[in-house]
């Protein structure tokens, strides 16, 4: 029999373990990658709320909200209550032949929550995965007499193949094969979308642009689309009969102080919307697309196609369980309303930053819980260090993505503050906090940020370079 790892042995393993480990059996890269950072070198012991405790004991304040996924912070005593009753009762997990009282409630509420008649649901397990059953969806409700689905020039809808074919962000930056058909419009111009439409029309106008997919908050390039561009689009994906797909994965659930971003324009409802990342309270790996009832039934409502979209986990139990608490959980602690009051600490707070610093800051953007600073290198960052810079000459961010790495690195280093930083066309110091996030960590953020940017762009990434090189 070969020798195994027992889950008590992988929780106390050593990081040089670990790394060797990763190594070996996930990706060399990512060591190195991750490795360059402080928190590369440790190891997490338990985390709840916005604060993670390390095993050395350290405790670090989380900016990341997860990348998305913890609008709820670590470890909600309510989202675990609802696990821990799932297991203790022995509920059944998964099984395609029963029907989920879960999945049926789940359904019930993201109705009763989201305008319009966004009244159907499918639950599959990740963003990514949504927006390809929306993308489907679409096709399907046409009959497959369309071939055509518009994206945004800045677009991030995941890393599938076929989302990956409908996402403009540089983080894929290799040639996949992608799925037919896909064309790109500039964010928030509704020109450019008036072309893109005019580009796939036939001899008899009719359009050949079956779907429409759109961030109205584009999380990964910190930017909205105007709600006057974005009603102007729905008005003409109805007048043509194309399906608007509205992605919020990142967004959702209070994120930028609405429930969903464009629940700030007033009689906007898109065809689908998908979601996921804090859907699941940051405990369950759960996304979603809610559609309109009559796109719905058109594209799959009849014996032939009942199952035409569906997985192996649809019906599945825990994770539905979970996502229903953590979405009551996200309404009755009023996750849009601390967004709110989030955003206007680090509107504040970002922009006072930004005027001591400017030879340092572009600019600061964002909304809500989700904002951005924009670094230049400037004068201060000398020849000497460029040279240090082979890929440079390959990546025309690697400047931009050093520096915030430097600021990243130091945050953590000195003041015990995770943070990251964007990957679309302009590289962003991503302030991302958890909703449970309040007004004193708000403040320990600022601080420390205030700090490390007094430093100049010179010392800290002379401080970086050092750190790598005896990492």
């Amino acid at each position: 029999m070969p020798e195994l790892i027992s889950l008590d042995q992988a929780e106390h393993l050593g990081i040089d373990q670990v790394h060797d480990l990763y190594e070996k059996h996930v990706s060399r890269s990512q060591v190195s990658l991750i490795g360059s950072f402080g928190f590369g070198r440790d190891l997490v012991d338990s985390a709840e709320g916005a604060w993670i405790t390390l095993r050395d004991g350290r405790r670090i304040l989380d900016f990341t909200g997860g990348i998305g996924v913890l609008n709820h912070g670590h470890n909600h005593p309510r989202v675990l209550a609802a696990r821990d009753r799932f297991r203790q009762r022995r509920r059944m997990e998964v099984h395609k032949n029963f029907f989920s009282p879960y999945v049926a409630a789940l359904g019930h509420n993201l109705a009763a929550l989201l305008p319009g008649d966004l009244d159907v649901c499918y639950f599959p397990n990740s963003g990514a995965e949504a927006v390809e059953g929306a993308v489907k969806l679409a096709y399907k409700y046409h009959g497959g007499r369309r071939g055509t689905v518009l994206h945004t020039d800045i677009a991030f809808h995941g890393k599938l193949l076929g989302a990956g074919s409908l996402t403009a962000s540089p983080e894929i930056h290799f040639e996949f094969p992608r799925i037919p058909g896909t064309d790109s419009f500039a964010y928030g111009d509704l020109a450019s979308f008036e072309l893109a439409l005019e580009r796939h029309r036939d001899s008899t106008g009719r359009s050949d642009v079956y779907a429409v997919v759109l961030e109205p908050f584009s999380a990964s390039a910190l930017r909205e689309c105007p709600p006057a561009f974005l009603h102007e689009v729905r008005r003409l994906c109805t007048e043509q009969d194309i399906v608007l797909v509205f992605d919020e994965v990142y967004t959702g659930w209070g994120k930028t102080g609405e429930l969903f971003h464009f629940m700030r324009c007033p009689g906007l409802v898109p065809d689908v919307l998908t979601m996921s990342k804090s859907f699941g309270g940051g405990k369950s790996s759960i996304s979603g697309y809610v559609a309109r009832e009559p796109v719905f039934r058109r594209a799959y409502d009849n014996l032939a196609d009942a199952t035409l979209h569906s997985t192996t986990y649809y019906g599945f139990g825990e994770e539905t369980a979970t996502a229903l608490e953590a979405v009551l959980v996200a309404v009755e602690e009023d996750f849009p309303g601390r967004a709110r009051a989030l955003g206007e600490l680090l509107s504040t707070g970002l922009a006072r930053i930004a005027a001591r610093h400017p030879r340092l800051v572009a600019s600061t953007t964002g909304r809500g819980a989700l904002h951005g600073v924009f670094l230049r290198p400037g004068p201060e960052l000398p020849d000497r260090v460029r040279t240090l810079l082979p890929a440079a000459a390959r990546d025309p961010q690697a400047v931009p993505k050093l520096l915030t790495a430097a600021v990243i690195a130091a945050l953590y280093r000195e003041h015990g503050i995770l943070t990251f930083f964007g990957s679309n066309r302009d590289i962003a110091l991503v302030v991302s906090p958890p909703l449970v996030a309040g007004e004193e960590e708000t403040a320990l953020f600022l601080r420390a940020l205030d700090d490390v940017l007094a430093k100049g762009a010179t010392r800290l990434l002379a401080a970086f370079l050092k750190e790598k090189v005896t990492a």
